[in-house]
């Protein structure tokens, strides 16, 4: 088939006249098709309002029915979530689309970079802003580099290919100054050959919202280099951005949860600490609930874990041995970011110097799996990411002497690695959450909160880390006491 006559079909599924930033990407991704080295691979950038997602989501559905062999993955489950139903095909975690796990070594689960067995796989990534390189990864996971690792595995397989599709603007990895896996200088470091191509001219129909509007200036700001002032937001003449009171703030917040529910509404702060406020706030004053977990809280996982997902699958395979029904649990390990909602909470107990207790969670991002787990009660309401290093050493300690029976301390390591109490999931309530948590994900309304702000503390990571809260809202932005600049 000729490049032309592919566009022709991208653009028939498209459904709208390309525009000629479109219609430029679509040539270039013709020609990558076309291009028989294996070692090509291609990058879609494009901001918010620019239609990338419509004209990846043609690309991919075009591929699908010509019988390309295609595996779409993204950094989070909520980000592959949004893929899949933009898509309409099944998406999955990088992590556990390239990873296997090992035999443990030591306390935490160990991953191995998976084999590809793939021929001829095209391998679209989206939301690859978030993939970071260097050594900056998690060391449970191969190299620690997801971008090494991910490029490794795909390209071992027989003629496979990669996608990379995300926008520049958005906030890069934890620890780096750009997102490296949207760089063609740092592919080319590869050894592959790169096709890339920028969407960046907003289309008519985002001419009329204030988020798309506010943040494609906060998108020029950044390429411009003028990020040293509190940027102006325009809110008059659009009725998807409100600049909120604070003594609104309760009633917005439920009246959003009455209209689209907890799952499609969201808090975006500044920190950890403003979130842990916000998120008390919202169960005592709006939820009405007193007791610290509560069945319907919304959970988010803030440390991976392998414990409870392994026993799960042991309980699933002794079910089946026995002849009785069982349906496996979807995904490998539990990842940070993943979330989760109450379904019971039974029996807190102290213990260990730690609160925990046994909950039957929900998975929404999982076909609503259900599973039960221990819980760490204590990193509920701790203001640090999770538990800290001590509070870590001290549960370790602790529990290794309940252990101190045991002859050798390989023995005793290996009881600690399956405690139930070592491993106990560690959780946040997730009604309010850091923008790096709700990067890849989006909602139908978003409360950003930015907290105090001076000229001193604007820079380019700001302008960022504003532009990814912004673009997070599909049809309504609240801005919490915002000074405009």
């Amino acid at each position: 088939m000729k490049i032309a006559q592919f566009i022709d079909m991208i653009v028939g599924q498209f459904g709208f006249h390309p525009t000629v930033c479109q219609l430029t990407a679509l040539q270039t991704f013709g020609q990558f098709l076309a291009d028989r080295r294996p070692e090509s691979v291609m990058i879609l950038r494009g901001s918010a309002g620019t239609g990338k997602t419509s004209l990846a989501a043609a690309m991919v559905g075009t591929l699908h029915r010509l019988g390309q062999k295609l595996t779409l993955m993204a950094p989070t489950g909520r980000a592959a979530k949004v893929f899949s139903r933009g898509s309409g095909l099944p998406a999955y975690t990088i992590h556990r689309r390239i990873y296997r796990e090992r035999i443990y070594q030591g306390l935490d689960g160990q991953f191995n970079l998976n084999d590809n067995r793939n021929h001829r796989m095209l391998f679209v990534v989206d939301e690859a802003s978030m993939i970071g390189s260097g050594s900056k990864g998690e060391s449970a996971f191969g190299s620690g580099s997801l971008l090494d690792d991910l490029i490794k595995y795909v390209y071992s397989g027989d003629n496979c290919r990669l996608l990379l599709i995300g926008d520049k603007a958005q906030l890069p990895p934890v620890g780096e100054d750009e997102a490296p896996a949207l760089s063609s200088d740092v592919l080319r470091g590869y050894g592959l050959v790169v096709y890339e191509c920028d969407l960046d001219e907003v289309l008519r129909q985002g001419e009329r919202s204030g988020i798309l509007f506010n943040a494609t200036r906060l998108r020029d700001m950044i390429v411009r280099d003028e990020t040293t002032q509190l940027p102006p937001v325009t809110f008059e003449g659009f009725a998807d951005i409100v600049n909120l009171r604070g003594d609104e703030l309760v009633e917005t917040l439920a009246s959003s949860y009455s209209q689209v529910g907890m799952d499609d509404t969201i808090v975006v702060t500044r920190s950890n600490k403003r979130a842990a406020i916000y998120n008390q706030g919202i169960r005592n004053t709006i939820l009405d609930r007193e007791d610290e977990l509560c069945s319907g809280d919304l959970l988010m996982i803030v440390r991976n874990n392998y414990y409870w997902t392994e026993r799960e699958q042991a309980a699933i395979r002794e079910s089946v041995s026995k002849g009785e029904p069982g349906q496996p649990f979807p995904v490998s390990f539990l990842a940070n970011g993943d979330r989760a909602v109450v379904e019971r909470v039974r029996n807190i107990r102290e213990l260990y110097g730690f609160r925990f207790a046994d909950v039957w969670l929900r998975f929404p991002d999982y076909d609503d799996y259900e599973m039960q787990v221990t819980v760490n009660m204590d990193s509920l309401l701790t203001e640090a990411p999770a538990l800290t290093l001590d509070q870590s050493e001290q549960l370790f300690n602790q529990v290794m002497e309940d252990y101190a029976d045991l002859k050798t301390k390989p023995e005793r390591l290996r009881a600690v690695k399956n405690d139930a109490y070592f491993n106990a999931l560690q959780v946040k309530f997730a009604y309010a959450v850091t923008c790096h948590k709700a990067q890849g994900g989006q909602w139908s309304h978003v409360y950003v909160d930015q907290g105090y702000m001076t000229d001193d503390m604007v820079n380019a990571d700001y302008y960022h880390w504003l532009y990814t809260a912004f673009t997070r809202a599909t049809e309504k932005l609240y801005l919490v006491n915002w000074k405009n600049g």
